[in-house]
């Protein structure tokens, strides 16, 4: 299983950074038109990203055992999105064996 969700979080980053490059190589993040930025949808979409973002970091919160990593991660995960959230699980992945299991992964805490 680790293997599998190693491979899942490198499809994650990868696909993310090749489709924020591209995005961004089309039209600056701030040139959002205003029909877009107002639209229903458009917002509804954002709170569900970043309360999904947020409760993410509930998981890094957790794990992680100082503030200010804590919080180092907080303004990663909320600037870069999935991005950050890829490779904080890849790190976390990366870290046990390829046999261990998924409580190790999910509740072990890490080190101060």
């Amino acid at each position: 299983m680790i293997v599998l969700l190693r491979v899942f979080f490198l499809l994650v980053l990868a696909s993310m950074l090749a489709v924020t490059s591209w995005a961004s190589t089309e039209v600056a993040l701030w040139r959002l038109p205003r029909e877009v930025g107002t639209h229903p949808w458009f917002i509804a979409t954002l709170f569900d990203a970043y309360w999904g973002f947020l409760t993410f970091w509930c998981w890094i919160a957790y794990k992680e055992r100082t503030w200010p990593i804590r919080l180092a991660w907080l303004v990663g995960v909320l600037l870069l999105g999935n991005i950050a959230m890829a490779v904080y699980a890849l790190i976390q992945l990366f870290r046990v064996p390829a046999s261990a299991s998924m409580e190790t992964v999910l509740l072990r805490r890490n080190p101060a």
